[in-house]
């Protein structure tokens, strides 16, 4: 379905996607007043318009690239230090009915004293990494993780 005339006439669906050009199938005058006062037709496909651009500028596709939504970086259930993630294990029901179930690290947020930077670091590690802080160092439990505390 389409309209003759001078101007160009595009086919626009919901979506924004433009359609190629038709010919003239045969409009009624009247209709086609009514169409420039008020820059579109309905057609009679569901979803459709017919517009006219106001300019004599030619049609633009709507969108290059893909938009992509707003996502915020997510802290993952991994410690860096020791390299604990979750595990997988079924939860046994008295049924004995066996259902995945996933065992999170214990991990914490922590401010640890960094005696080589003279300040405190905050990190978030397990508590099996802040015993082995305790014990063996921060220093020494960041080299072997290969973990630079001065960006931190």
């Amino acid at each position: 379905m389409a309209v003759s005339g001078a101007s160009a006439v595009v086919m626009a669906n919901k979506f924004n996607l433009c359609l190629p050009k038709y010919k003239t199938l045969g409009f009624p005058s009247s209709r086609l007043s009514v169409a420039s006062e008020l820059g579109f037709v309905s057609s009679q496909l569901s979803g459709f318009k017919i517009s006219y651009p106001h300019s004599p500028k030619p049609a633009t596709p709507a969108v290059s690239a893909p938009l992509l939504p707003a996502l915020q970086p997510v802290a993952r259930r991994v410690c860096p230090f020791t390299g604990k993630k979750a595990n997988k294990a079924n939860k046994v029901s008295f049924s004995n009915h066996k259902t995945k179930k996933l065992q999170f690290v214990n991990l914490q947020y922590k401010r640890v004293w960094w005696e080589a930077g003279k300040r405190y670091v905050k990190l978030r590690l397990s508590t099996k990494a802040l015993k082995t802080i305790e014990k063996n160092g921060l220093d020494a439990v960041a080299k072997k993780a290969g973990i630079d505390l001065s960006k931190k």
